[in-house]
């Protein structure tokens, strides 16, 4: 009942991140090492939008040997420092707020209470407590040139070319960590008596056994979905985005600017990113296809585009919001869209995709006769961490003072936030949070996720005066930035030294 064998099927960024989190971990066992193999197929492309990411993915990339210098060389990529949501309120001024990446600089829970009493509202939370919201808004990199690969002066991210980011995950996997790589169309998914998955019969290469298939399949969820008949969990009562438009655009000239941020513009029936990459700017338009009609949302991008609608062709990707009931069944897991998804906001796919990647790795026992007790684990954590994810999305619609549509009005209706959501906020409403209100350190947003959020968009909080310990935190961060701006490259200034010079490795 040894585990010998592992099959992945699906070979986007999913299935790649799996394979290198697979391969990395078994690299260095002497006497666990099942071959590694993934399935993918010339006639199912992969949905390849996904281009922005967290600052979790640093971490990997670097733990799992890709150079960052590779990256930004062959990726078209650049650095993301935070989510600029634009108009998702309409009584703030000025009417944006940065979701960065840095962490607060408090040194009390207290100076929130100070600036919430400051009645000082020309000063955004975040500028209180980081600099990050300033280097976005004048465009500056995260880092110098002369910082090693995944150092900075400020925590980052990443914007990149979906399909070029799967080529360098391939790359790596195949080359470093000897992952078999299979081109095959699989037909058939054959089932056991007891339920487990017996074998998949290929159109080009027959039947392919395993001892652990892992479904990276996209949307379609082919093994764990269709063939083990999981139940999916639908969401699209708590999140009404269910239908997405993309479209590339070319920079008007080799040196335009690229900013720093995901920018993040609410519309009337939900919001488009605006993304920048190196060669070209990626958009998307995510609407509720409930509140708005496709003709009515592809005019609606087009006008943002600066482009007349006649003259686009808009890719269509509609969504199921939602999750699997379970992730792990019998000797199936799904990694990626198979396992679920939610929505593009706040990169949260790739965030999922990596994070249960790699416990994944850490979690696959020697023996299959195990499956069942470390099935039970991950799908408990996996579970949290969606309804994590569902919690800290409809935060972001729930909390907009919007009313110009029934879009952001249904948005704020009870029926339609998580009881979990619920009463943080009932909490929030007569104090700040604070990390007693996130004990599940496996969980994917926390604390500062929420500070960020919530108080960028002035949700209100009773402002009992309580005296700070560092009052002039707004004048050290101030201080800071004037610092760092006369060091700092532009953002497009910085990607070009990279690919010129390259980075010192750590």
């Amino acid at each position: 009942m040894t585990v010998s064998s592992i099959i992945i099927v699906g070979g986007g960024t999913a299935g790649w991140l799996c394979a290198n989190h697979l391969g990395k971990r078994f690299s260095a066992s002497t006497e666990f090492s099942p071959q590694i193999t993934l399935i993918d197929s010339n006639e199912i492309p992969p949905i390849g939008v996904g281009e922005g990411t967290v600052p979790a993915i640093r971490q990997s990339l670097k733990y799992l040997g890709i150079s960052e210098t590779e990256l930004i060389r062959h990726c078209d990529a650049t650095f993301k420092q935070s989510v600029k949501f634009i108009g998702w309120n309409q009584q703030s001024a000025p009417n944006y707020y940065h979701h960065v990446f840095d962490f607060p600089e408090l040194r009390s829970p207290d100076q929130i209470y100070s600036w919430l009493a400051s009645a000082r509202p020309e000063i955004p939370f975040t500028d209180m407590v980081s600099i990050q919201g300033h280097l976005c808004d004048v465009g500056l990199g995260p880092k110098l040139i002369t910082q090693p690969e995944y150092a900075g002066v400020a925590n980052y991210a990443y914007h990149f070319d979906a399909a070029k980011f799967s080529q360098l995950l391939m790359k790596n996997a195949t080359e470093k960590y000897a992952v078999k790589h299979l081109k095959a169309d699989v037909e058939q998914v054959k089932i056991t008596e007891m339920g487990d998955i017996e074998s998949l019969v290929t159109k080009q290469l027959g039947q392919l056994r395993a001892d652990l298939y892992i479904d990276c399949s996209g949307f379609s969820s082919l093994l764990l979905g269709k063939s083990l008949g999981v139940p999916f969990v639908d969401k699209s009562g708590v999140l009404f985005v269910d239908t997405a438009l993309a479209y590339q655009i070319p920079y008007e000239s080799a040196e335009a600017p690229i900013p720093c941020s995901t920018l993040a513009t609410a519309k009337k029936a939900g919001w488009i990113w605006d993304i920048g990459l190196s060669s070209r700017r990626g958009a998307g338009y995510v609407y509720s296809s409930s509140h708005t009609t496709d003709s009515a949302a592809e005019q609606d991008f087009a006008r943002y585009l600066g482009l007349q609608e006649n003259d686009v062709n808009f890719r269509k990707i509609p969504m199921r919001v939602g999750y699997r009931e379970k992730f792990w069944q019998k000797n199936c897991v799904a990694i990626g869209l198979s396992q679920g998804f939610v929505e593009p906001l706040e990169a949260t796919g790739l965030l999922m995709f990596d994070a249960t990647a790699k416990m994944l790795a850490e979690l696959i026992p020697s023996s299959s006769s195990t499956f069942p007790v470390v099935a039970k684990q991950f799908n408990k954590i996996v579970r949290a961490a969606w309804d994590n994810v569902v919690d800290f999305i409809k935060l972001h619609y729930c909390i907009s003072d919007r009313t110009d549509s029934d879009f952001w009005n249904d948005n704020r209706e009870l029926n339609g936030v998580p009881d979990s959501l619920q009463e943080k906020l009932e909490s929030w409403r007569w104090r700040t949070p604070n990390t007693y209100d996130f004990p599940n350190k496996l969980g994917i947003f926390h604390w500062e996720n929420y500070l960020y959020v919530l108080y960028g968009m002035d949700f209100k909080t009773s402002s009992v005066h309580r005296e700070s310990e560092n009052p002039d935190l707004t004048g050290q961060c101030s201080r800071r930035f004037t610092e760092l701006n006369l060091k700092l490259d532009k953002h497009r200034d910085l990607i070009n030294k990279i690919k010129q010079y390259g980075l010192k490795k750590i």
